[in-house]
């Protein structure tokens, strides 16, 4: 297929010129099914982070579906390095300060955002450009690498992750959003949704040398759910994560991903990912954990799926 007539069955011609491989043949794998009320997952394209975000909750209903008066949120972004928003390591600081002016807007009682980051936790809030952007939303930032602020729960459906001590934010709060970058990870190949859930825990040594993969499909299973995933591909890393090592290892894609289900989200995600650098899907064994574990689907032809250009 000719790329002009594929981008015009999308109804997306002429909308992507910002990507700079051949074609989105990721999102030719994703059929929408019959519409519904509101998409199982949401594709958008173009726009600014804060944009996009706008129209991705506009499209699933508005932040009232998941956010009450009075209510406690968390939002978990990948904050894990001391690096600054444009190597694409973190979550983009725009994406997260939206998603915190609209729970407070829904009328949220607080709204807090940490990591369990990997780099000195103040440096890496600081230079992500999160911690300012929170702060001048009106949410506050917590610290997430003291032990004192985690509690062990159990993974009835977990295979080898059996039980795992959770940061108190997501289990104290009402609703808490996932939030993480789409980025190359040089462990289990790709970063995304599921893997973002070791920001929650506090022993991930364990998932180091325990079959990875395995351990990320069992801290999916995860009784406490987020309400809403949101995969932040504004810059997308190719290489060298999940650090980094220059600017050459950015992609600038202007896209987000958005799904109550993370094995969805993922497959997505990565799908999009594969027309940047090849990443067989195979590859990312935790995919196919998690769906055998029904954390979630990876046959999204069968779901109600939007696209969105800005």
């Amino acid at each position: 297929m000719k790329r002009r007539d594929f981008l015009r069955n999308l109804g997306m011609a002429g909308a992507v010129s910002f990507i700079p491989v051949q074609g989105l043949q990721a999102i030719s794998h994703i059929a929408s099914a019959e519409q519904s009320a509101h998409p199982d997952l949401i594709a958008l394209m173009g726009g600014s982070p804060a944009a996009m975000l706008a129209k991705a909750i506009g499209e699933a209903g508005g932040i009232g579906q998941f956010v009450k008066k009075g209510q406690t949120v968390v939002i978990k972004p990948n904050i894990g390095w001391d690096k600054g928003p444009e190597y694409a390591a973190n979550t983009n600081p725009e994406l997260v300060a939206s998603l915190v002016s609209m729970c407070l807007g829904a009328g949220a009682k607080e709204v807090l955002v940490f990591d369990h980051t990997c780099d000195n936790w103040k440096l890496s809030y600081e230079h992500s450009g999160i911690e300012k952007a929170v702060q001048d939303a009106g949410g506050k930032m917590l610290p997430g690498n003291d032990e004192n602020m985690y509690r062990s729960v159990t993974l009835p459906q977990g295979v080898t992750l059996k039980q795992a001590k959770i940061h108190q934010a997501i289990l104290d709060c009402d609703v808490w959003f996932n939030m993480p970058v789409l980025k190359n990870h040089g462990g289990p190949k790709m970063t995304v949704s599921m893997k973002n859930l070791m920001g929650i825990v506090w022993d991930r040594r364990f998932f180091h040398a325990n079959n990875l993969h395995q351990c990320i499909a069992d801290i999916a299973t995860l009784q406490k759910k987020p309400v809403l995933n949101i995969v932040d591909a504004y810059r997308t890393m190719k290489t060298n994560g999940p650090q980094g090592k220059s600017l050459s290892d950015v992609v600038e894609t202007k896209a987000l991903f958005v799904s109550k289900d993370m094995v969805a989200v993922d497959t997505a995600a990565i799908r999009f990912f594969n027309q940047i650098r090849e990443m067989n899907l195979d590859e990312v064994q935790y995919l196919r954990m998690a769906q055998e574990q029904k954390v979630g689907t990876m046959d999204i032809a069968k779901l109600n799926v939007k696209r969105i250009k800005l």
